[in-house]
């Protein structure tokens, strides 16, 4: 018999929190379950996953989860990471993100939804949803499609391995589609690069201060001088590097976090997940439940139209 060549299989991870957050946002409170509970989150997210399943055809779909927004180990590294954001702090356990009252109910709504779909839904104690899609990436064998509204997961594009970003630019309706291509014409870096970039210009949305002084054009032009961290780093040392006096004392004084930044910026790609069927579903895993699921929360045309997308 000939040899067949099995077609490879095209991966897409979900940052399921940044994108629920998007829905929730971008559909009205208005949209509620018989008991008038809002369930705009829910609906936005299913109608957001039957569109890219429409658009991009993928093989293998995951929701990847926070099972810990703000790791610990991030935070004995740089403890203003996402210190802003917290509404409980916690010693044993992972502090209580700051998240809008209504949106708080409809997130256990929701991974109920995905399970009885039989959609992979994965988070891993001690880890955020970015190291979870930062670890499938590294053990895919095939393009990966990455979907969120968190840039910090730029790092990550790689062209000769076919993984990409799709950002939403506007609600969860239209998708910027990121390559290194895309990366270079806005931030003058590729995949590799955008972490170094991130980690200078800092993230006030994350609580990294970066580099006083150096700005995203700044530490764009550094990086093409001198090739990575590790070789500005390098420039600092020495005299005949092309190092402003001004640069120079900045990133001199910035030497503490900048040695422990890098642990902090950089997705993990080492992250112990579980053993879990990652295929898109064509049937409901549990129908029983996901009927319960749909009359009690009201989840109508939403839920339907991703039940046909996903048999068709």
């Amino acid at each position: 018999m000939p040899n067949v060549t099995q077609r490879t299989r095209r991966l897409m991870l979900l940052d399921t929190a940044s994108l629920y957050f998007r829905a929730y946002y971008g559909v009205p409170e208005s949209v509620k379950a018989p008991d008038g509970t809002p369930v705009n989150a829910v609906r936005g997210l299913l109608d957001f996953i039957d569109r890219l399943v429409k658009d991009h055809h993928p093989d293998d779909l995951v929701a990847c989860m926070d099972a810990d927004w703000r790791p610990h180990w991030r935070v004995e590294l740089i403890p203003s990471y996402k210190a802003h954001r917290v509404a409980e702090a916690h010693e044993a356990e992972p502090d209580v993100e700051e998240v809008p009252d209504t949106l708080s109910p409809q997130v256990p709504v929701i991974e109920d939804v995905l399970d009885a779909l039989g959609i992979a839904r994965v988070g891993v104690a001690g880890y955020e949803a970015d190291d979870v899609i930062g670890t499938f990436t590294a053990r895919a064998k095939g393009p990966v499609d990455i979907v969120t509204g968190d840039r910090d997961l730029y790092q990550l594009v790689d062209d000769a391995r076919e993984v990409r970003v799709l950002y939403p630019v506007k609600g969860v309706g239209t998708l910027q589609l990121t390559d290194e291509a895309a990366l270079r014409e806005k931030y003058g870096v590729d995949g590799r690069g955008y972490a170094d970039l991130a980690l200078l210009r800092g993230d006030p949305s994350d609580g990294l201060p970066g580099v006083p002084g150096i700005g995203e054009k700044t530490a764009a032009k550094l990086l093409a001088e001198f090739g990575d961290l590790a070789g500005i780093m390098a420039a600092v040392d020495d005299p005949g590097s092309k190092l402003t006096p001004a640069q120079r004392k900045r990133l001199a004084e910035a030497r503490p976090y900048v040695a422990l930044a890098p642990s902090v910026v950089r997705v993990a790609d080492d992250v112990p997940l579980p053993e879990v069927d990652t295929a898109l579903p064509r049937a409901p895993r549990d129908p029983a439940a996901l009927e319960a699921l749909e009359a009690r929360w009201g989840l109508g045309g939403s839920l339907r139209r991703l039940l046909i997308t996903l048999g068709a």
